[in-house]
């Protein structure tokens, strides 16, 4: 493929696999051709803490002299600076580590390798995934935040410079980027991927996951991640259209109304399309699941972090520290009641989604907020990472400042696979703004 012809900031990660397999295009025209986006656009989007283009480059020549490894033969991908890589800083997003240096690559960073990615570099994250936002600002508007805490990974994918990333989710830290930013974004069930070689914050609740610019290509990823690189199960087949459930859930009314419009017309197309949508309410074991899921996430990062805490008092935010006091409030009787407060409503979602294929929710309260109002509200996804569910956001129309909007599909834990077959049926009658 001539240099003319390529397009690395459309071309998505199983494009370019297969043409680099089929040796129509050579992996360093496509790494170039990244690195030519991100020189362009850095300045503006801030989304990498650190790159090696020279390193990329040899990478990308070495993958051009060597017969296809895996998957991801030759396809650059981001990582998200909380996951550890062994030649590049891994630095959490927290300036007195910015030159942590460990000496092995996480797990997901090692199945990637394995299967030929090439890692371009580390993504901006919030401190240590928190709320304390990162340089990164939204691909589209200078002024506006892209979320938290992928916001990397997200503005990355958006912008053309990476076509896969990897991010992760506490609370609400990969869909709420993925809907600000208009990527895809796929949450994993917890424990679905392993998350040796990153960073825990919360680790009842952290979960692994892809930002990407479609359906296939965080299939293909997840199989990486899965070690099984098989031809994925075919998306839900037209002719069979899905049981869906729409739930608006209690944060309907905090919505902007272009939000709600976009959530709306969603269901009519796919009802169009032939789904049949039932409208549903959470059940009322679910009340309280969201104040169980901080009262979790607090007290496990106070556990986690208590040497950031008190080694570096002015270094860390208010913001983190302000968790922190919240999470030792939290005396260890309060913290196993939420606990199995969490898995009480997990139990109740599984029950009340028996005959569904994925429930129909919000992926976030509207547009990408300014980013001087910080990184935006999680409370779309509190809920849904608290009760281990995969999610997948899609993206689907604009609001009134031409921002991204979408929706977010969800399924009891383990249910990853049916739920991606769903989510890649409904992707195709959804209209991206």
């Amino acid at each position: 493929m001539s240099k003319a012809c390529l397009d690395a900031a459309v071309m998505t990660a199983s494009e370019a696999a297969a043409l680099i397999r089929s040796g129509r295009l050579r992996a360093e025209d496509l790494v170039r051709a990244c690195l030519d986006r991100i020189e362009a656009r850095e300045p503006v989007v801030g989304a990498w803490t650190w790159l090696d283009p020279d390193a990329a480059l040899a990478a990308a020549r070495e993958a051009d002299r060597s017969a296809p490894r895996g998957a991801l033969h030759g396809v650059p991908i981001g990582v998200k600076d909380i996951i550890d890589t062994c030649d590049m800083p891994t630095g959490l997003g927290f300036s007195p580590y910015a030159d942590r240096r460990p000496s092995w690559d996480a797990a997901c960073v090692a199945a990637c390798r394995r299967a030929g990615a090439i890692v371009l570099g580390k993504t901006v994250t919030t401190e240590f995934a928190y709320f304390a936002a990162g340089k990164t600002r939204h691909p589209r508007n200078r002024l506006v935040t892209p979320g938290g805490s992928s916001s990397g990974s997200a503005a990355a994918v958006a912008d053309g410079m990476v076509p896969l990333a990897l991010g992760s989710q506490t609370a609400g830290s990969l869909i709420r980027p993925a809907a600000y930013c208009g990527v895809v974004g796929y949450k994993a069930s917890h424990g679905e991927f392993s998350l040796a070689g990153i960073r825990p914050f919360a680790e009842s609740l952290d979960s692994l996951g892809i930002l990407a610019r479609s359906l296939e290509d965080v299939t293909l990823m997840r199989q990486v991640l899965l070690g099984r690189c098989q031809p994925a199960v075919a998306p839900v087949d037209g002719t069979a259209p899905p049981r869906l459930a729409l739930c608006r859930t209690p944060h309907w009314g905090n919505m902007e109304a272009a939000a709600r419009e976009a959530v709306h017309d969603a269901v009519a197309r796919l009802r169009a399309a032939g789904a049949s949508i039932d409208t549903v309410e959470l059940p009322a074991a679910l009340a309280g699941a969201e104040d169980a899921q901080y009262a979790v996430m607090a007290h496990e990062a106070w556990r986690n972090y208590p040497f950031e805490y008190e080694r570096y008092p002015v270094q860390t935010s208010a913001a983190f520290r302000a968790l922190c006091e919240a999470g030792e409030s939290v005396s260890p009787a309060a913290y196993r009641a939420a606990l199995a407060r969490i898995g009480e409503a997990r139990a109740a979602f599984a029950r009340q989604f028996a005959g569904y294929q994925a429930w129909l929710v919000p992926s976030a309260l509207g547009e990408a907020p300014l980013a001087e109002d910080g990184t935006g509200d999680p409370i779309m996804s509190r809920l849904w990472t608290a009760l281990h569910a995969p999610c997948v956001a899609l993206p689907h129309g604009s609001g009134p400042r031409g921002l991204p909007l979408g929706i977010q599909l969800v399924a009891p834990k383990g249910g990853d696979a049916p739920l991606l077959d769903v989510s890649a049926w409904a992707a195709r009658y959804l209209v991206p703004g």
